[in-house]
């Protein structure tokens, strides 16, 4: 089996309900939609989304059509770590992190696609899966909401089955989110997991601060609460802190995951799909983690539950409310069965 071609699509629109964290407003639905045919007729297809910027989906098929899928017409398309070495140093010159990432993620999850799709199973079975469903919590509590509107979708969170529930801080004083988080506490239970999510917005100093103030609330971790990648800051801050320090969606590649593992500068590591380089680099991602006793929690969701479905240390998946037709599973969701990277969630 040879790779024929690569076609991209990108669509890229207003979000009808634009959500806010501590550093960014998203207002966009961006999509790269990338497909991998082959001369037995079997393709891949993989979506890469964009929460800002209109322009970003079409930037990423530019560097697709013109620079990645070139190199890879002709190769056996169940080459995955081999196709990855060889883009990863095809982009080295001008920097794999950063957009080349996004590119060869793309291109390594519609191979995974791809190779599921040409033996009819799903990408979980391949990996050997450990488990039959995933946990998930619910990530519902954006900066935009006021007090009330928080309350109510937290409320939605937990009456759809989810085990707990998170988020954003940051964007006020503590005093603020000291209120916000007792009123989501006081709708979710005492028992259920509490998560809550800086996405970078602290210096070492007001982390440190705000985090004791965290762990007295009893949240369950406390996620991005500096500059993704200043390790040295990291580390002093788990030091520092009981509530353990969830990191990992804004580092790319499996480098710069590696000294902040061994040095314990994260107590639940959070690769994303894009930035990491596809479930490959993930999944040993995950695996390096869990040689170290440190949990996987998903960023995101979708194609990611085949990752977590193999890992050991797997503890949660990421998820918003749920679609139209899905149901969870005693606070989990259920291993996709179709062929490829199906997914439930997105």
């Amino acid at each position: 089996m040879k790779i024929t071609d690569i076609s991209v699509e990108v669509t890229s629109e207003p979000k009808e309900h634009a959500v806010r964290d501590a550093i960014q407003l998203l207002d966009r639905n961006g999509r790269t939609r990338v497909q991998i045919d082959t001369d037995e007729g079997v393709s891949g297809v993989s979506t890469t989304y964009f929460g800002r910027v209109a322009s970003s989906p079409a930037v990423l098929a530019h560097l697709i059509t013109d620079q990645l899928a070139p190199v890879i017409v002709g190769e056996d398309p169940t080459m995955i770590r081999g196709i990855r070495t060889k883009l990863q140093t095809l982009t080295d010159y001008q920097g794999t992190a950063g957009l080349s990432s996004y590119g060869i993620s793309a291109i390594d999850l519609a191979l995974w696609d791809l190779l599921g799709k040409s033996l009819d199973v799903p990408v979980w079975k391949l990996l050997g899966a450990q488990r039959s469903a995933i946990p998930t919590y619910a990530m519902v509590g954006w900066l935009e909401l006021d007090v009330a509107g928080l309350e109510s979708v937290s409320a939605k969170a937990m009456e759809q089955g989810f085990r707990g529930v998170k988020m954003k801080v940051g964007g006020g004083p503590l005093t603020e989110d000291v209120q916000r988080i007792k009123a989501v506490r006081n709708i979710i239970g005492p028992d259920a997991p509490l998560m809550v999510d800086a996405n970078q917005a602290f210096g070492y100093s007001e982390a440190l601060r705000r985090g004791r103030v965290y762990e007295e609330l009893d949240c369950r971790w406390f996620e991005e609460p500096l500059p993704a990648g200043d390790t040295d800051a990291h580390v002093r801050l788990a030091e520092k802190l009981d509530i353990p320090i969830a990191t990992g969606e804004n580092r790319y590649g499996q480098a710069a995951f590696r000294d902040l593992i061994a040095r314990g500068g994260v107590g639940v590591v959070q690769p994303d799909l894009r930035r990491a380089g596809g479930l490959t680099d993930c999944l040993e991602i995950g695996l390096m983690a869990a040689g170290f006793g440190v949990p996987y929690a998903s960023h995101g969701g979708g194609a990611h539950i085949h990752v977590l479905a193999a890992l050991p240390n797997t503890i949660y998946v990421e998820s918003g409310l749920l679609p139209s037709g899905v149901q969870l599973e005693d606070g989990c969701y259920p291993l996709p069965t179709g062929p490829g990277l199906s997914s439930w969630n997105g």
